[in-house]
């Protein structure tokens, strides 16, 4: 199965969808990343704190014959953002990994309060030249921490990860990226632990298309230009949530869609303005 690419501003190309891995851990993990490998996944998401890039690298390694083609990606949690640990941080992302990068490097959040993330971001950037990564991004960040990096350090981000699905749109924050080159990635694209799938709006439009409420809402992300980034061990739901570039929603649709969008939307208050994670 063919996935779309989705290009920054660099020229740096992601697959229009990838795989979320938050609680994919041990061999259970190992299988579950590596069928979604076999079923198409070229971008697969983690994070030093999901404590699994272990897991994530030994499925990765598995693939031998479409490692060139994966996107491994993991992230820099808040507690080392001072230049020197990051470093180190990064170093053992790879050495976890067992390979010989990783693809995508993320720092997980801004922690604006402690104020340390313009230090990571130099991390990032060394790590890019001495080659521990391919390529660097940011999670949760707003348009103030990404300015300001890229007044410090000369460098923008290539993509941004940020909460998006229905309940919590993002519009302004995507014109916002897309005005600057910079790729989206939505992590729980489908919400979590809500009523998305069941709410009237999203059923009517799924049964018009003849597919799922979650292909459906996977479909709006899509037609965004969104990256959504689906967690399913199930090969059945690894397989249905790939099979959504078919479904073409039409502008109404998409509207209707993103009028769900909540003031409370967020789904656990985390707000990267005042949000802190170590």
């Amino acid at each position: 199965m063919a996935i779309p690419q989705l290009t920054a501003a660099d020229g740096t190309t992601l697959p229009a969808i990838g795989l979320g891995t938050y609680r994919l851990n041990g061999s259970a993990g190992v299988d579950a990343i590596g069928q979604a490998i076999r079923a198409g996944y070229r971008l697969i998401d983690s994070a030093v704190n999901y404590e699994n890039e272990g897991a994530v690298g030994r499925a990765a390694r598995a693939a031998d014959d479409v490692r060139d083609e994966l996107v491994v990606t993991s992230k820099l949690p808040g507690r080392h953002h001072r230049y020197d640990e990051a470093l180190t941080t990064i170093e053992e992302s790879v050495f976890r990994t067992g390979l010989d990068h990783v693809d995508l490097y993320l720092i997980h959040w801004p922690n604006p309060k402690v104020d340390l993330y313009v230090q990571a971001w130099r991390a990032l950037i060394e790590a890019r030249e001495r080659g521990l990564v391919r390529h660097i991004g940011l999670s949760n960040f707003l348009p103030e921490h990404i300015e300001r990096l890229a007044a410090e350090t000369g460098v923008a981000p290539v993509v941004n990860q940020i909460e998006v699905h229905p309940y919590f749109p993002q519009q302004e924050a995507i014109d916002y990226h897309r005005e600057q080159g910079i790729l989206v990635q939505g992590w729980s694209p489908l919400g979590r632990g809500n009523d998305l799938q069941e709410h009237p709006v999203v059923v009517e439009i799924a049964t018009a298309h003849g597919v799922s409420p979650a292909q459906t809402i996977l479909a709006w992300h899509v037609a965004r230009q969104v990256i959504p980034l689906p967690k399913a061990a199930s090969p059945q739901r690894q397989a249905e949530n790939l099979d959504v570039f078919g479904i073409k929603l039409t502008d109404a649709q998409v509207e209707a869609i993103t009028a769900l969008g909540r003031a409370d939307g967020r789904l656990a208050d985390q707000d990267p303005a005042v949000y802190e994670e170590f």
